[in-house]
């Protein structure tokens, strides 16, 4: 699969979100980060403004869903019109029951693992989501360095969507540069958001090309690399 980017709004102008979708066109998604301030330390948007952005976002809506009970949150964000909708391995209580349902109402599935995470415990789940999105930085907070500790894991999730024949996206969330993008996806990762690495670009469109080049230069399913 070619590299899929996926800025992330939450380093976009909140008081002019329509022209900031505009300016991530180009992109494959728009990520939206969902913060509830008890999962993680920090509060952004919930449902309603999701809903807007799905009618006004030029891009599919990526919604990450960084909050306590999914389980009962998450379809809602489905429901909503967001094609695809990740929860938190770490918030969910029944995270088969919660994946079927997203899919059910046509949203792509996505599993999210904090830093500390390990994927094996979930590696048996890969049939019932299409996404693991792999966290390369403590959730909560944009702007923060990449987390290198974390590209094992990416190889060893990478290294289970292999074995398990599934056509399963692996995505990783945070401190996406130019640089740090070319690690990730030599681990694996075909799937990158990117939020101050884009927003704080004078060219945002300049900025997800370059990044979309560097993946694909380093993608696990590109050129033999020796």
């Amino acid at each position: 699969m070619a590299p899929q980017i996926s800025p992330s709004i939450l380093s976009a102008d909140f008081a002019h979100l329509a022209s900031e979708l505009e300016r991530i066109a180009s992109a494959d998604w728009a990520h939206v980060d969902v913060m509830d301030n008890h999962f993680v330390p920090n509060l952004t948007l919930g449902l309603p403004v999701v809903e807007a952005l799905v009618k006004a976002s030029p891009l599919p809506v990526d919604a990450h869903l960084m909050i306590d009970d999914p389980d009962r949150w998450g379809p809602g964000y489905a429901e909503a019109g967001a094609q695809s909708v990740t929860f938190h391995a770490e918030a969910a209580r029944a995270p088969v029951r919660l994946a079927r349902e997203l899919r059910r109402l046509g949203a792509r599935a996505g599993l999210a693992l904090k830093p500390a995470t390990p994927i094996e415990p979930f590696v048996d789940l890969l049939p019932e989501i299409d996404m693991v999105l792999v966290m390369t930085v403590e959730p909560g907070f944009g702007g923060q360095a990449f987390l290198d500790v974390c590209l094992p894991k990416v190889r060893r999730a990478r290294q289970a969507i292999r074995d398990s024949g599934l056509d399963v996206w692996l995505q990783v969330d945070g401190g996406v540069t130019p640089e740090t993008i070319e690690r990730a996806a030599d681990a694996g990762a075909d799937v990158f958001v990117a939020g101050s690495s884009v927003y704080g670009a004078e060219d945002a469109a300049a900025q997800i090309e370059t990044l979309r080049e560097r993946a694909q230069r380093h993608s696990h399913d590109g050129p033999v690399r020796t």
